[in-house]
């Protein structure tokens, strides 16, 4: 198999790429590669995305889709739901969720479906490229033995190599075109054809020497970030306990130029990365007979800050009317994983809702990004619940405020007006400026 003629193709931006997965990280990979000058194969096994796409209609509010809708006319943008729409692609990039199983370890069954099923159609001569985040070795354990398996050999039928994805939704100063990109073939010609076709249509691209590198690669960013953010949870827990604003001694310690970098508390993690990926390291430590004391440590701090601000939450309710959480009408603000997105994966604020619940709390939740609980595996009984209207008569009536997101379209000024309790869990009053006795943090 002759990798120029890949390269030839892709110099020519005649190759077709396809996107598997067209959610929040294949849809704004499949828009750059169509803005690069080439054209596209979306594929989602939900048809009512592919539908909204064929009508220029987003259905992730922070990616718009303006103009797509004569990129589809023409035929150099085709969202589909049939796999055999896939057989005429030159690279396939696959973008399928990584979850955990109950037991926590990993959940690879949308990666092998996904490349069970791709297989059969695959063209001769293509690459594909997994983005999704796993634990080293997962390209060639499980992708390539499946496609060996249909008859597809490396180096002679296909290209395979991994290109993790790098998004962070919601950042408006990194789109996906500014964030350097990590590539790792499994062979040298592997790796040549994913650089080429990520470096038309990315700024920077990164080569590494094997996809297990760059598997590891993004498992270590995420295992520092989550590192990181339990180290500053338990900070918060100490400094608080000292009477000290955890807030202020971060801001104050960021001015140093050299040998710190900011992280910052809040009420647990949430997004489908950070709260799971070092479980996948975790894992696949094990299995070469490794423990992850520092990572498991860190996951325990993470994972029992819902619990900590619950604390705080009925310590400021009874100091306050004397009732405790029994009953208490709390409003919850945020429902989102982080600011600005909508997004409810794996996000503290479901934890926390639930919680409350059992505790006999009478909550509602305001979130200008999540009209309504999605269905889930783990909180099946929150799906459908609506987000109720900010207003001045919601918020006096509520015997608490608690800020578990800090969008920014929220009006914290009417909340710092008409609440008789605030809890804040992300110093979104005291970034604005707002103070109070009725303002505390958690």
């Amino acid at each position: 198999m002759n990798v120029q003629a890949f390269l030839d193709r892709v110099a020519a931006k005649e190759a077709r790429v396809g996107v598997i997965g067209l959610g929040y990280v294949g849809l704004p990979l499949a828009l750059a590669c169509l803005r690069a000058g080439f054209p596209v194969t979306g594929y989602d096994i939900d048809g009512a995305k592919v539908e909204m796409l064929k009508a220029e209609r987003s259905y992730l509010p922070h990616i718009p889709v303006d103009g797509i809708g004569a990129e589809v006319a023409s035929g150099r943008f085709r969202p589909t739901s049939d796999i055999s729409d896939l057989g005429d692609t030159d690279a396939v990039l696959i973008c399928v969720p990584t979850p955990l199983t109950p037991e926590r370890d990993p959940d690879l069954r949308y990666v092998r479906d996904t490349v069970a099923a791709l297989a059969p159609v695959l063209k001769r001569g293509a690459l594909v490229v997994l983005e999704s985040t796993t634990y080293p070795g997962t390209t060639e354990d499980v992708l390539l033995p499946i496609l060996e398996g249909a008859g597809l050999k490396l180096g002679e039928d296909l290209f395979l190599a991994f290109a993790p994805e790098r998004e962070d939704p919601g950042n408006a100063n990194y789109s996906i075109g500014r964030i350097p990109k990590v590539v790792g073939g499994m062979d040298a010609a592997s790796g040549q054809a994913a650089e080429a076709l990520y470096g038309a249509v990315l700024e920077r691209v990164v080569p590494v020497s094997s996809a297990s590198t760059a598997e590891a690669v993004k498992i270590t960013e995420n295992v520092f970030r989550a590192v990181n953010i339990a180290l500053v949870n338990e900070l918060k827990l100490i400094y608080g306990a000292m009477g000290i604003d955890v807030w202020e001694v971060i801001e104050a310690a960021s001015t140093k130029p050299f040998g710190y970098m900011p992280f910052y508390p809040g009420p647990g993690l949430g997004g489908h990365c950070i709260p799971i990926d070092p479980f996948y390291l975790a894992w696949k430590a094990r299995s070469v007979g490794q423990s992850t004391r520092f990572i498991e440590l860190a996951g325990e701090i993470n994972r029992a800050m819902p619990d900590y601000v619950i604390d705080r939450l009925r310590e400021a309710v009874d100091l306050q009317s004397g009732k405790g959480l029994r009953g208490a009408d709390i409003l919850l603000i945020g429902m989102a994983y982080k600011k600005n997105v909508a997004d409810q994966r794996e996000s503290p604020a479901l934890t926390i809702l639930e919680k409350l619940d059992a505790a006999g709390a009478s909550v509602s939740f305001h979130d200008p990004w999540i009209p309504e609980i999605l269905p889930s595996r783990e909180f099946g009984a929150l799906a459908g619940k609506a987000s109720v209207a900010l207003t001045a008569e919601r918020v006096a009536a509520a015997d608490a405020v608690l800020i578990v997101t800090d969008h920014d379209d929220v009006d914290y000024a009417l909340v710092a007006d008409r609440a008789r309790l605030v809890v804040d869990t992300r110093n979104a009053m005291g970034a604005r400026g707002f103070e109070g006795t009725h303002i505390v943090t958690a």
